[in-house]
């Protein structure tokens, strides 16, 4: 083995061991997953579990549309709200806006306006005590549509159980397809995983630096190795960590699927996590490893103490930021050409690439493409990092300003 390697193997196997034997990695490689998966599950299941119990007054000169209001928002899937009925009248407003003013009962009232012109709608004003109470106004839209539409329908004519027939709510089996809320629940979950280890062992790499350097071990360790070597063995045994510890999580993952007891929590017959959907996970994030561990390294060497290098993490956390941002909206529309692009950008795709894989057909050759693009990140990346790098650990005292830090570039 040329000497360079076996510089590079020792660094690294020194790195992982270090790492592997701290009861913090024996902590996090339980604690995390059981956490990220326990929030997601447990969001999922209380988003559909919680109704609505808000204490609402209409106030209508409709006698048959409030019937049907109060109707529906007292036994609605997602209401189960108090309601209490009024004629419209100057008095009736006044008492509600003193109700609010003192906290008293209700926590809003709608305020059903009558339309002069025959055949239009009447308006509809919501007061409320909470400026923020976006749940209910969301459910009042829905039972408002349901009750006028019940009422147009009456008007012409159906008969009441046609009606009802007619506004049932439609389930639609999903499970053929994949596209199911275990699917999406597990590529959230993939998701989460990824953005925490990326950004934990990211700053490690960083945080590695920062301490070999206080203690002055590198002078030590320069004598023999050459500083790229050392940026090498650093980044690939602290990948290395991070690589045991997801292969741990899958195994686990892949052990508890073949229990069924994740099967039954879900919903589903089968854990929600493929084998494909793993093995993207394993090669999107060695990619996103390897661009995040070498920005860290170059602000590891550019920097002295812990503090220092909280100020520059902006550089790291900015990019995962922007990724957490786009969950959502590639949640929505994951083919949509936003979410293409976005995917597609070197710091984002490893997340939000791998998102998509997981919510959807991705085309080969966006998923090549992906692969190309970081390549080339990654390449410009280690190639500046390495040169600060270089420069950088033997560097003591301030912070370099931008002009000294392309001074560094220069050298050779």
């Amino acid at each position: 083995m040329p000497s360079s390697l076996h510089n590079t193997w020792l660094i690294a196997k020194r790195e992982y061991l270090e790492r592997v034997r701290t009861k913090a990695f024996l902590i996090a490689t339980v604690l995390i997953p059981i956490l990220m998966g326990g929030f997601v599950f447990a969001s999922g299941y209380l988003g559909t579990k919680t109704k609505s119990i808000a204490h609402v007054a209409v106030v209508s000169a409709d006698p048959q549309f409030t019937a049907d209001l109060k109707s529906l928002l007292e036994t609605g899937k997602r209401s189960h709200m108090t309601v209490d009925t009024y004629t419209p009248s100057p008095a009736t407003r006044t008492a509600l806006d003193e109700d609010l003013k003192n906290k008293n009962g209700i926590t809003g009232y709608l305020w059903v306006t009558p339309s002069p012109a025959a055949g239009k709608r009447p308006a509809f004003a919501y007061v409320a005590r909470s400026a923020g109470d976006a749940t209910t106004v969301n459910i009042l839209n829905n039972s408002i549509q349901t009750a006028l539409t019940r009422e147009e329908l009456t008007r012409t004519g159906v008969a009441s159980k046609d009606i009802d027939n007619l506004l049932a709510p439609v389930d639609i089996d999903t499970s053929a397809t994949g596209n199911s809320k275990a699917a999406y629940s597990a590529a959230l979950v993939l998701f989460l995983l990824m953005y925490m280890v990326i950004m934990l062992y990211g700053m490690n790499t960083a945080r590695s630096i920062i301490e070999e350097k206080t203690s002055r071990v590198f002078e030590v360790l320069l004598a023999t190795i050459k500083p790229e070597e050392m940026l090498a063995g650093k980044i690939l045994g602290v990948g290395a960590v991070g690589l045991t510890q997801i292969g741990v999580w899958m195994l686990a993952a892949i052990i508890l699927g073949s229990t069924g007891l994740a099967a039954s929590l879900l919903g589903s017959g089968k854990l929600p996590i493929s084998l494909g959907q793993a093995l993207f996970f394993v090669v999107y994030f060695l990619f996103g490893f390897l661009v995040y561990s070498s920005i860290a390294a170059a602000l590891g060497a550019m920097t002295n103490s812990e503090q220092e290098l909280q100020q520059l993490n902006m550089f790291l956390v900015l990019p995962l930021a922007f990724c957490m941002l786009m969950l959502f909206v590639i949640g929505a529309a994951p083919n949509s050409t936003l979410s293409t692009i976005v995917s597609l950008i070197p710091f984002c795709s490893p997340l939000l690439m791998n998102l998509r894989i997981s919510l959807t057909t991705v085309p080969a050759w966006q998923i090549g493409l992906s692969f190309v693009l970081m390549s080339l990140t990654i390449v410009a990346i280690l190639w500046v990092a390495s040169r600060i790098y270089r420069v950088g650990i033997l560097m003591y005292g301030k912070k370099p300003n931008l002009p000294e830090i392309l001074r560094w570039l220069r050298y050779s």
